[in-house]
């Protein structure tokens, strides 16, 4: 691709970025959508011959790109949940229940029923099913964002009591908690395919697996991104010169410099990276929640967020119509259409639904709210990342199927769950972060009185 192409493509891709929300308020169209079918477009066209990306070719280029707009995303994604938890305050994780019940049972559910598919329908090798299973696995804080809560609330707004501090909408809250935990707690399967193809399955394989990819990687990333953030939080907000105390200064790229220092440091020590970023930017909001410093950090990581993702938009619809899709056979489209339609809901009704919470208080969910819940189950870039991942560690076969199947799944999801979830009287969206909801809003699709 030329210079002179790639700032063409940037410029079209953010003055959609900018007028989208707008143009599409009154339509059933999310801003995604059209940024694919734009890119499809490109793609369809004289152009597409410079800028198709081949992901077997451009894997690591793929691999890096979807890995820092899921970083970005995690970021935001931590920042606008007002919802405290306390690691000692039991009160605290109850009001989280939804979030551990979709991680704890739809989540596994949903990776033993896409494997089960994947070897059964497709005739996968068991390493290359669990693999689809695990990179289709998350919830993707991307392309969900129509559905989350939309940033951290005004100050003004929130009564005095920390432990008041709440969402409005019970169903937003559980995607985005999901969202921002289920990318890093996927990460798990993800390493267990790669082990099952590049060393077989054996009982030291499993007792590795599970005491350092399920436990071990799980805690040191969680403690390292705690401990970034606290370190961070504890600057900004109360450092005794005021040439630290950079939440007075408003120097909003502190988001950032926490983001890649979380990351690199539970990297570094072995532990899970996207579950760091989470965990530091949930333990920088608890260092003062009251402050309006949180809402600057969130604007700028979601102006970041919304120009990686309008990339990875037009790069997937350019690479859509370019060969992408060449080894999608019945089985991936049964599969796809089985994730979206089927196993997702079904196990997240199943997840929510089992000793379900009081829905009149904080973290329950009515019958009604749980299927919306268990519906918008979002695929996207987090799945396109997994899979790159994986595939540059371990030899998998039918590669190019794995890649049309995850493509086709994302893209689905994309179109279902962008039409379900922008009524016509909708307020306008920005591609990438959705606005706060109310639980009689029309993702919720009920209200409590």
């Amino acid at each position: 691709m030329t210079p002179d192409l790639i700032y063409f493509v940037g410029g079209l891709g953010l003055l959609l970025a900018i007028v989208l929300p707008r143009l599409l308020q009154s339509a059933a169209l999310s801003p995604p959508i059209v940024l694919i079918v734009v890119g499809m477009l490109i793609g369809l066209s004289p152009l597409g011959t410079e800028v198709s990306m081949d992901p077997v070719q451009h894997r690591i280029l793929i691999e890096h790109l979807t890995e820092i707009t899921v970083l970005v995303a995690l970021m935001g994604v931590g920042l606008a949940l007002d919802r405290p938890v306390s690691l000692r305050d039991r009160r605290s994780w109850v009001r989280w229940s939804p979030a551990w019940r979709l991680l704890g049972i739809t989540m596994p559910l949903s990776i033993i029923a896409v494997a089960l598919l994947g070897w059964w329908a497709a005739g996968l090798p068991p390493a290359a099913a669990l693999l689809l299973a695990g990179a289709l696995a998350p919830t993707d804080p991307v392309l969900a964002s129509d559905v989350q809560v939309a940033g951290p609330a005004d100050p003004e707004e929130i009564e005095a009591e920390p432990e008041e501090i709440d969402e409005e909408d019970e169903v937003r809250f559980a995607l985005t908690s999901e969202a921002g935990l289920n990318d890093g707690l996927a990460f798990p399967f993800v390493y267990l395919a790669i082990l099952w193809a590049a060393e077989g399955l054996s009982g030291e394989v499993i007792g590795r697996w599970l005491g350092w990819y399920v436990v071990g990687k799980v805690v040191i990333g969680a403690m390292a991104g705690m401990a970034v953030g606290w370190a961070l939080g504890r600057v900004a907000f109360r450092a005794r010169t005021d040439l630290l105390r950079v939440a007075e200064q408003r120097e909003t790229l502190l988001a950032v410099a926490a983001m890649l220092t979380a990351y690199g440091a539970a990297e570094l020590v072995g532990g899970y990276g996207f579950l760091a970023v989470f965990a530091c930017a949930m333990t920088i909001r608890s260092e003062e929640r009251h402050h309006e410093y949180h809402r600057a950090m969130h604007e700028v990581i979601e102006r970041l967020e919304r120009l990686l993702t309008l990339f990875v938009l037009l790069a997937l619809g350019v690479a859509l119509t370019r060969g992408l899709l060449g080894a999608l056979d019945t089985a991936g489209v049964m599969i796809g259409v089985a994730l979206i339609l089927v196993i997702r809901p079904l196990t997240g009704i199943v997840g929510l639904g089992l000793g379900a919470r009081d829905p009149e208080r904080r973290g329950g969910l009515d019958r009604r709210e749980r299927m919306a819940a268990a519906f918008f189950g979002v695929r996207g870039v987090g799945s396109i990342y997994y899979l790159a991942y994986a595939l540059g560690h371990a030899d998998f076969a039918r590669e190019r199927w794995l890649w049309s199947t995850v493509a086709f799944t994302i893209m689905l999801s994309v179109l279902v769950h962008g039409v379900a979830s922008t009524p016509g009287d909708a307020p306008p969206r920005s591609p990438t972060r959705g606005r706060r909801g109310h639980r009689a809003g029309p993702v919720s699709g009920a209200s409590t009185g």
